[in-house]
């Protein structure tokens, strides 16, 4: 149902209230800018981070705290079996360290192999899309007549945390059973890409302007904001204690509650600018809220699995032979919502959707890991594109998808209703259970956590939710086109700056990356 157009009254405060929002974010990307320009020259003679890699029955670092990266030893090539890791090393671990070993080898690989790679990568992300178009935002659209939920508010929890099961998959892995560190900057990449990449490539293929209601998106905004603070605030001294870790669970938790409540919250604001002193002028083009809708515009006809290709081209039949496995896998495995007997079961289409995101997207990223190894890609660079753009393809499809539905507000409430799960549980959830594990070790009871481009990644990260916002607001909180298209435009230039940063083009930041065992 929609709501009643807004009074001149209600519009001018709500223009405030936008205004406001804008400026607070930002100041917070000058607070993040000022943060940054003081402290990176401080960041490499002061490195304090310890790190280890098992070498047969040994653990030893990688590199230890007081070194100077600027007279750091440069480390190049593949050690073999005989030649162990000695300690201690001034490198940073490379990032294929943290996945299982490959079939191929290195060697084999750079003579041609590495195309079974790609051609893997290929076929995984289009199972990803088949879950999540097919599988996945039906299921949404279910739970939203089933659980009498806003759209918004579906984007911004279930969609965000059903899409961002990859990252927290990942992030538990390396927690139990990598050992690796669980930094800040493995968020860095795919939280620029969710808010600036999809939100552009949304108003791109949506194929018309989408109105967007400016209330959830200032709302999740402000969250995401605060949850990128606590993280400042938490990784001040480069350690993670439990609490601190329990209390962005916690905040992640309060987030929720404010959506279970978010038609009774949205109501008091409304009611608090209307008593608000009326101004000249009006906010225009204010698109109406839908609250939910009670059903959905799925034919139990139109999800016809294994039908052949109507027309006869070799192309599309070798194509469609192709894909069968990969959608007899999901059909068996995942009950379809569109489908009538299927529809009460949203709950369990949702888990399934979820286990099948996490690993494809977990399988996506190990192979484009292997494959800009073998390039020689060096792991910064490949974790702010190509990682980040793997384990964010669910939110990408997801959010294109209710996009072309005309659900704008869903699909950004998703992109950054993701990034606030990702900071909140994807980076507190596994820091909390290992501090927990740890507390009762003597003389440690916080997680040590390789800072060195904490203030970047702050930066980056504020920067892009207020560029995002402040783009939006000035074009009347309509996504059309040409917004998408400037999105991009600032996705590629933010990733660009972001990846000569972390090649030290212009300040010495990372430490070069450690050889690996040859297998």
């Amino acid at each position: 149902m929609n709501s009643l157009p807004n009074s001149p009254l209600q519009s001018q405060n709500k223009k405030r209230v936008v205004k406001v929002v804008t400026k607070l974010l930002a100041w917070s990307s000058l607070a993040a800018l000022y943060s940054f320009s003081v402290v990176t020259p401080q960041l490499i003679p002061g490195f304090n981070v310890t790190m280890h890699k098992n070498v047969g029955n040994e653990s030893f670092p990688y590199f230890v705290s007081g070194t100077n990266i600027a007279n750091g030893t440069s480390l190049n090539g593949i050690l073999t079996n005989s030649e162990r890791l000695s300690p201690p090393l001034n490198c940073t671990p490379p990032s294929i360290d943290d996945f299982p070993d490959d079939v191929f080898t290195q060697n084999e690989r750079r003579h041609g192999w590495v195309v079974l790679h790609g051609l893997a990568s290929l076929y995984i992300f289009y199972a990803l899309a088949l879950v999540c178009d097919e599988y996945f935002v039906p299921c949404i659209e279910s739970m939203c007549t089933g659980l009498h939920l806003p759209r918004d508010v579906a984007g911004a929890s279930i969609m965000a945390v059903g899409t961002s099961s990859p990252e927290l998959f990942v992030n538990l892995v390396g927690t139990f059973i990598t050992k690796g560190d669980i930094g800040v900057g493995a968020i860095v990449g795919s939280a620029v890409f969710n808010i600036l990449a999809v939100a552009g490539i949304s108003g791109i293929v949506a194929g018309k302007a989408l109105q967007l209601d400016w209330y959830p998106l200032s709302r999740d905004c402000i969250v995401y904001t605060v949850s990128v603070i606590l993280l400042v605030v938490f990784l001040q001294d480069g350690r993670v204690y439990w609490y601190e870790a329990l209390f962005l669970v916690l905040t992640y938790l309060g987030y929720l509650l404010i959506m279970y409540k978010n038609t009774e919250i949205k109501s008091k604001v409304e009611k608090l600018l209307d008593k608000c002193d009326a101004a000249s002028g009006a906010f225009q083009n204010n698109p109406p809220t839908t609250e939910y809708q009670n059903e959905t515009n799925f034919d139990g006809d139109d999800w016809k699995l294994f039908s052949l290709p109507e027309n006869g081209f070799v192309f599309t039949l070798c194509a469609w032979l192709i894909t069968s496995p990969a959608r007899f896998l999901v059909a068996i495995s995942v009950p379809d919502c569109r489908n009538e007997k299927w529809k009460s079961f949203y709950m369990l289409t949702f888990a399934m959707c979820m286990v099948w995101i996490g690993v494809l997207s977990y399988l996506v990223s190990w192979l484009i890991t292997i494959i800009g190894y073998t390039l020689s890609i060096p792991d910064s660079v490949l974790g702010l594109t190509f990682i980040a753009a793997g384990t964010s393809v669910p939110e990408a499809v997801s959010s294109v998808a209710v996009a072309k539905r005309g659900e704008g507000t869903m699909s950004i409430s998703n992109s950054v209703g993701s990034n606030t799960f990702d900071v909140l549980m994807c980076l507190g959830l596994p820091w909390l259970i290992r501090a927990s594990l740890i507390a009762s070790d003597p003389g440690q009871n916080y997680i040590q956590i390789n800072s060195g481009g904490f203030k970047f990644t702050v930066m980056i990260l504020i920067v892009s939710i207020f560029l995002m916002y402040g783009m939006l607001a000035v074009n009347k909180f309509s996504l059309d086109k040409k917004i998408g298209l400037i999105f991009l435009s600032m996705y590629v230039l933010c990733i660009a700056l972001a990846s000569l940063l972390e090649l030290n083009v212009f300040v010495e930041l990372n430490l070069p990356s450690c050889p690996v065992i040859k297998k």
